[in-house]
């Protein structure tokens, strides 16, 4: 068994004012995906300026935390939203979700794909090979935070969570740190610098994520106000990966048609 490392969530404290880990994990990550990406838009071939590339960037922040905390909202904390509508705002009590996140900044890619007289995809595939960064170091800031355990487990790599009871668990934030963040990130990388037609960057992320995200779940437990959906370990992570998943595959196989019908063309 390891040792759970216990940090203080809070980073900072001055006064009333407190800085904690998780938040500082996303500025983090989209501090680094924002240089990352003002230094490909020097590259060339790129359709758009680094100015421009602030925008995206900006944007897709904003509709990530947005997107997040709604989808949160709405795929496990239904029933209290609907009591109290203003929990939707109570932003320290926590609570974020990666598909609504993933949602609101599909919406920011759509605006800046008009507003630049670009395309969805283009877009999609300019940017999906740098979340991954942001995907991990916001995994890094729920095992900071010691929240999102998995199940009691004897492997040696087991911790004991503050607040999860004696039992060793899974460290599942690592894992998904792991696998959508490192694992996904070299894969896209390098898939990207392979010329891959227009969509197939995308599908790729879709699917991979999708794959990663339903393995992990089945090591992780659900929130405990949701429980499992069905089957005893369907949970409502799973449910939500499984489009991602097949949208993933279709995706890819538009791509890969569509350029072999350019090619015969």
């Amino acid at each position: 068994m390891l040792p759970y490392p216990n940090i203080d969530p809070v980073a900072v404290s001055i006064g009333p004012v407190k800085i904690h880990w998780y938040g500082l994990m996303y500025v983090i990550g989209i501090g680094i995906v924002w240089l990352l990406a003002k230094r490909r838009a020097k590259e060339p071939g790129c359709p758009w300026t680094a100015s421009q590339i602030e925008d995206l960037i900006f944007y897709s922040a904003l509709g990530l935390v947005v997107g997040g905390r709604v989808g949160y909202v709405l795929f496990y904390n239904l029933p209290v939203f609907l009591r109290d509508p203003l929990s939707l705002f109570r932003v320290w009590e926590g609570g974020m979700s990666f598909h609504g996140g993933m949602l609101g900044v599909f919406v920011a890619m759509a605006w800046f794909a008009r507003r630049t007289s670009g395309t969805f995809f283009q877009v999609s595939d300019f940017i999906a090979p740098y979340v991954p960064i942001g995907l991990f170091f916001g995994r890094i800031g729920n095992f900071i935070n010691g929240e999102l355990w998995g199940k009691p487990t004897d492997l040696p790599w087991a911790m004991v969570f503050p607040g999860a009871g004696p039992e060793p668990r899974h460290p599942s934030q690592l894992y998904e740190a792991g696998l959508e963040g490192v694992v996904l990130f070299i894969a896209l990388r390098w898939f990207s610098r392979r010329s891959p037609p227009r969509m197939a960057v995308s599908g790729l992320f879709l699917l991979l994520y999708g794959i990663f995200r339903f393995a992990v779940e089945f090591v992780r437990l659900p929130d405990a106000h949701i429980g499992y959906l069905a089957f005893g370990w369907l949970t409502m992570g799973q449910l939500l990966s499984l489009p991602m998943v097949v949208f993933g595959i279709l995706l890819l196989a538009l791509a890969y048609r569509r350029r072999r019908w350019v090619t015969v063309e």
